[in-house]
């Protein structure tokens, strides 16, 4: 190999270090999200199968409203 081939070389590895270095974050990115996509759609299996309650999960308004004058008492204390 002379010169020309050795700097050639060194800049082809050059040039795919930094397109690896510029792919890689979103290639990371990308298998994070198919792993949360995946733990999300077993929760979703494991909690089908289970018995889901009648009763709402959402506060009522009372409820709501008292804890809201409760922090405003603690707060002018």
């Amino acid at each position: 190999m002379n010169g020309n081939q050795i700097e050639a070389l060194i800049g082809m590895l050059a040039t795919f270090g930094l397109l690896v270095l510029m792919i890689l974050p979103s290639v990371i990115g990308i298998v994070r999200d198919k792993r949360i996509d995946r733990q999300i759609r077993e929760a979703q299996k494991s909690s089908s199968t289970q018995k889901s309650s009648s009763r709402s999960t959402v506060p009522s308004t009372a409820t709501w409203y008292a804890d809201g004058r409760r922090s405003k008492k603690l707060v002018s204390s």
